[in-house]
């Protein structure tokens, strides 16, 4: 799961035959005579009928490829579509909308094809779009997987090309400074409350037609009206953070329609933490990588002069913090922005050296660097946009997938609770999710994700100490999945497993997509290498 919000500065961080059968065999499209006509809904399991029905329409239709518009940023021989989707299912015949496609071939020959990888790279509120340039930039780890596979990707409902959602202004949603999260007192916690209630409003307002539609089943049922699309009878798909929990439910919904999926640094897909409960899980996970993230700066003291022990380095820290709070820096960037800039050394490896750089330039007297790393950029309009499109959706999705509580009293005693012993997001994480409480359209209950008729064995992916989706996540999968595999990055932490070199890992994903053979047991895999400073 990622998720930004520039509000409290928070991370939380998503065939071929006609009549199709669905939820393991069980349901089939009705005949064309019995076909309801457009504005009606459908009967008993009208969201399988009305994915049946779409997913014939896609596969008679197909999607026309054409070059990409120039300002996707999507170089050839990238090509681009559209697929139409109902945006309710119980009204297939109802209002579409568009969802935009891309895709690169394979780069084999026509006998090693297997047919296409879809790609969702989670959020809930992330484009795909860019998954293909994974070939066009030759990048290695997927190399061996590209000779065998059209790379497809896909900008899920209401994200960036695909009908496209809004809750506030762009720029004012990323302007800065931010109130700082971790409120002082009462009438902090009230301010912050009604500037949740205000985007829960915003978001009605300038998405009301959408709201209702905005689920994670209802995002899988388009990912199997694309596979329909695509003329192929069985989907293939690679899904990273809340992508994961997106394969869950497909497989869910779709068993017998999966060929071959993997799933790497997995949400838990238990309906008891799908989304209040995953959110508070992920507090406590947090402040574990960012104490690893920490020790490692404190190991590289000689590079980065912020203190030899993870108490030095969090004092520093703590300083800044105060610092930023009572006079933020450049006039820009507060507690909140401070959050949102270095939550990402606890999310990626990558991010490890970047910031404890900013951070040390900061220390030695260098403010400027903290300023541009941390401050909105007002003139990319475009960004902006893309920021709060992002943060609209996932939090369309999560409000609307599951209930979440409505007394603040449970908020706050649980927040409360939790920044005792983990400050570092918790406070940040709670404003985050708290248009939730108040949200204006109907809340589901989760698909309860099992093992269905036809699933084959899935492929599970997770590092052991992972801050936005707990290791849990990836257990409670595998058991819910019979026959799936679970490969553990040991002592390591970094978001998006498949992404990082490491043999160990790199090589048993190649083999499963390529083959479909998986290890006769689960496997632990050494870490990837240690970032340098």
């Amino acid at each position: 799961m990622k998720r930004v919000d520039r509000r409290t500065g928070a991370l939380g961080s998503a065939g071929v035959l006609i009549v199709a059968t669905l939820l393991a065999g069980a349901v089939t499209a009705p005949t064309a005579g019995a076909q309801p006509r457009a504005g009606q809904s459908l009967g008993k399991d009208r969201e399988a009928i009305g994915t049946a029905i779409a997913a014939g329409r896609a596969a008679r239709s197909g999607i026309q490829w054409k070059d990409c518009p120039a300002d996707w940023g999507l170089e050839k021989p990238i090509q681009c579509g559209w697929v139409s989707v109902p945006l309710d299912y119980t009204k297939p015949y109802g209002k579409q909308i568009e969802i935009a496609v891309d895709r690169i071939g394979n780069t084999g020959t026509k006998d090693e094809r297997q047919g296409a990888l879809l790609y969702n790279p989670g959020g809930p509120g992330a484009s795909g779009l860019r998954f293909p340039r994974r070939v066009t930039t030759a990048n290695p780890i997927w190399a061996r997987t590209a000779t065998a596979y059209d790379f497809v990707g896909f900008d899920p409902r209401g994200v960036g090309k695909s009908a496209p959602i809004s809750c506030v202004d762009p720029q004012e949603f990323v302007k800065a400074p931010a109130p700082d999260p971790v409120p002082d007192s009462e009438a902090d916690k009230r301010a912050q409350r009604k500037v949740a209630q205000e985007y829960a409003d915003g978001c009605y307002e300038r998405s009301a037609a959408m709201l209702p539609h905005m689920t994670t089943p209802n995002t899988a049922r388009d990912l199997d009206v694309i596979r329909a699309a695509l003329g192929e009878k069985q989907l293939n798909f690679l899904g990273v953070s809340y992508g994961t929990y997106l394969g869950a439910v497909y497989g869910t919904l779709f068993p017998g329609h999966v060929r071959r999926m993997v799933v790497d640094s997995v949400v838990n897909p238990s309906r008891s933490k799908i989304w209040y409960q995953a959110n508070l899980d992920q507090d406590i996970a947090f402040e574990t990588r960012w104490q690893d993230w920490q020790d490692w700066v404190a190991r590289n003291d000689a590079t980065f002069h912020l203190g030899d022990t993870r108490a030095e380095v969090q004092a520093e820290w703590v300083a800044l913090r105060a610092t930023a709070k009572k006079d933020p820096i450049g006039g820009v960037v507060g507690p909140a922005e401070l959050t949102y800039f270095f939550q990402s050394a606890p999310y990626y490896d990558s991010s490890w050296a970047p910031v404890a750089t900013v951070f040390s330039k900061y220390v030695a007297g260098d403010t400027q660097a903290l300023v541009d790393a941390a401050a909105p950029d007002m003139s990319d309009l475009a960004g902006n946009a893309a920021t709060e499109n992002g943060n609209a959706v996932y939090t369309a999705v999560e409000c609307a997938d599951a209930k979440w509580p409505t007394d603040w009293r449970t908020w706050d005693r649980d927040n409360t609770r939790l920044h005792r012993d983990y400050p570092f997001l918790t406070w940040s994480n709670a404003w985050m999710n708290l248009p939730c409480a108040t949200w204006p359209v109907q809340q589901n209950t989760p698909v309860d994700v099992r093992t269905g008729k036809g699933l084959p064995p899935v492929l599970i992916v997770q590092a052991e100490r992972d801050a936005a989706t707990p290791y849990e996540g990836a257990v409670e999968l595998h058991k819910r999945f019979k026959g799936s595999r679970l490969i553990t990055e040991k002592n390591a932490g970094s978001h998006g497993v498949t992404g990082l070199v490491n043999a160990c890992v790199n090589d048993r994903v190649d083999t499963y997509l390529l083959t479909g053979k998986l290890d006769s047991k689960d496997v632990t895999c050494a870490p990837h290498a240690v970032p340098r400073p």
